[in-house]
C-alpha cells in the first residue's frame, strides 16, 4: 500500500506533471496507429467498453461508491457527451480524414483561446490587453500553420473542410465539456466522474458505429497496440498521475503545461510517421503556443 509520503515525495513534484502530459500528446498518435483498421467510432467503442472495464475494477479497488442520484449522473453524463465523446469522436474522425496529427493536436490546443473568448461573450468577462494580444497571436499562428501546410504536397497531407469540421467539433466540445463541468457539475470522486463520463461516451460512440455502418475490424498488432495505449496509459495510466498530483497538490499547475501538447505530438508524429511541416509552419505553431501561454497567464 502507498503512504501518504509516497504522494507528497520532492521528485513528484518535479517528473509527474511532465510524464503526465508527454503521455497525454500520444493520444493523437494512437489514434494514427489504430484507425487503418478500424473506422473512428468502432475503435473508440472497444476503447470505451475497456474503459468501463478498468474503471468498474478502480472503483472496487478503491472503494469508490457511484452516486444513487440521477441529478448526479445527469450533470456527469453530459459532460461526458462532451468532453469525450464530441472531442475523442472530432479527433479521430479528423486524423482519419487526413489531417496531420501535429495539426490537430494544435487546433485543439487553441481551448484556452476559445474559452476566455466564450467567457468574455456569454459572461461579459473582461479581458485584459495581455489576453487579447494571447488571442491575436494565437490565431496568427493557426492561419500560418495552416497556410503552410496546405501549400505543401498533396500527397503528403489533406486537409479538407471535412477534416477541419471533426476539428471544430472536438474543439468546441472539450470547450463547452469544461465550462460546462466548472459552472453546473457538483464535485464526485473523479473515479466515479470518470466512469459516469466514459458511459455517456460508450453509448455514443455506438451510435457512431451504427450510423456509420461500419464496425468492422483488422486485428492487427498495430490496432492491438494502439487500443491497449489508449486504455491502460492514457484512460487508466493519465488519470491515476493526475490523481498522484491532486493528492500532490500539483494539479492547479499542470495546465500550463498542457502548452508542450501540440509541439510533442508534432516531434513524435515526425519521428514516428515522418509528418513534416514547413519552417514557416513550425513558427506558426510556436506563435500559437505563445499566444495560448500568454492569454491565460497568471
Amino acid at each position: 500500500m502507498i503512504n501518504r509520503q509516497f504522494f507528497t515525495a520532492p521528485w513528484l513534484y518535479r517528473v509527474v506533471p511532465w510524464l503526465f502530459v508527454l503521455l497525454w500528446s500520444t493520444g493523437f498518435i494512437s489514434a494514427k496507429y489504430g484507425l487503418p483498421y478500424s473506422d473512428p467510432f468502432t475503435f473508440l467503442s472497444w476503447r470505451m467498453g475497456f474503459n468501463l472495464l478498468c474503471f468498474a475494477l478502480l472503483l472496487k479497488l478503491f472503494t469508490v461508491q457511484l452516486p444513487r442520484s440521477w441529478r448526479l449522473w445527469r450533470q456527469q453524463l453530459v459532460a461526458g457527451a462532451l468532453i469525450h465523446g464530441a472531442y475523442l469522436g472530432g479527433v479521430f474522425s479528423a486524423i482519419d480524414a487526413g489531417i496531420p496529427a501535429g495539426l490537430t493536436a494544435l487546433l485543439v490546443g487553441l481551448q484556452p483561446l476559445l474559452t476566455g473568448l466564450l467567457v468574455y461573450l456569454v459572461w461579459q468577462q473582461r479581458l485584459g490587453l495581455k489576453q487579447w494580444a494571447g488571442l491575436v497571436l494565437g490565431l496568427l499562428g493557426v492561419l500560418l500553420v495552416l497556410q503552410q501546410t496546405a501549400d505543401m504536397d498533396v500527397d503528403r497531407v489533406a486537409i479538407t473542410w471535412q477534416g477541419l469540421l471533426w476539428v471544430l467539433l472536438a474543439l468546441f466540445g472539450i470547450t463547452l465539456g469544461t465550462l460546462y463541468q466548472k459552472q453546473a457539475c457538483d464535485p464526485q470522486p473523479l473515479l466515479a466522474a470518470s466512469f459516469m463520463q466514459y458511459s455517456a461516451t460508450f453509448v455514443l460512440v455506438l451510435a457512431g458505429v451504427w450510423l456509420s455502418g461500419e464496425g468492422a475490424v483488422e486485428w492487427h498488432p498495430d490496432f492491438a497496440l494502439a487500443l491497449a495505449w489508449s486504455v491502460l496509459v492514457l484512460s487508466v495510466g493519465a488519470l491515476l498521475l493526475l490523481l498522484m498530483m491532486i493528492k500532490a497538490g500539483e494539479a492547479t499547475r499542470t495546465a500550463s503545461y498542457f502548452y508542450l501538447v501540440p509541439p510533442l505530438t508534432a516531434l513524435e508524429a515526425w519521428l514516428l510517421f515522418d509528418e513534416r511541416m514547413t519552417t514557416l509552419a513550425l513558427v506558426g505553431m510556436l506563435v500559437t503556443v505563445l499566444g495560448v501561454y500568454w492569454a491565460n497567464r497568471r
